[in-house]
């Protein structure tokens, strides 16, 4: 096999990873069902990945990485604040089926005991609201928001979007995505003396 087509086949063993981790969960998913549901035999996953704590780890860091470059695609664009901050709002809230909603807590919920799980974790968590930070930031400097502490505020929406999508996938019809996104543009707005509707 060339050092290509490992390449091509691990990111098919990833991608299929994520897709049995989130029907499944970590801790139910089992190095055999990835490699079913790849059509590949369990012994190119073990190749792969030496041990199923590592296929775990490796594809929750892949799901990461997927989600950062959507989020570095907003961040570096040359839009305005007020767009990256729209975009990313819709960008975080949970869209169609929660699915990788599912994923993330339940990453969430195994980095309690995994620590290479917690460090994926915690990149991720902390990008998120590095970057809202300098949006904020940005916007505050050109006038488009008023905020005196953008890192407070970053933390504050972000723990608002994470508490209400963990509502929303965990707690089917307790909330609506509608409610979801009109709670979090009000939040918003109030943290960057904004009208909520300036987030639409």
């Amino acid at each position: 096999m060339t050092r290509r087509a490992a390449e091509i086949r691990l990111d098919a063993l990833l991608r299929t990873a994520c897709d049995v981790i989130v029907q499944r969960g970590l801790a139910n998913t089992r190095t055999a069902d990835v490699a079913q549901a790849a059509g590949v035999s369990q012994a190119l996953v073990f190749y792969h990945f030496a041990t199923k704590e590592r296929l775990l780890a490796q594809a929750f860091a892949y799901a990461v990485e997927q989600d950062l470059a959507r989020l570095d695609a907003v961040t570096r664009s040359n839009a305005p604040p007020l767009t990256k901050l729209r975009r990313i709002l819709r960008l975080y809230t949970p869209a169609g089926r929660p699915t990788s909603w599912s994923m993330w807590i339940d990453g969430w919920a195994e980095s309690l005991r995994t620590p290479e799980l917690e460090k994926v974790s915690r990149k991720l968590d902390l990008r998120w609201r590095q970057d809202l930070t300098t949006v904020i930031t940005d916007g505050v400097r050109e006038g488009v928001f008023e905020c005196a502490d953008p890192a407070g505020a970053a933390w504050r929406i972000n723990a608002v979007m994470d508490g209400l999508a963990v509502q929303l996938a965990v707690h089917e019809r307790v909330i609506s995505r509608r409610q979801l996104a009109e709670w979090v543009r009000l939040v918003t707005a109030r943290e960057l003396a904004l009208n909520p509707a300036q987030l639409d």
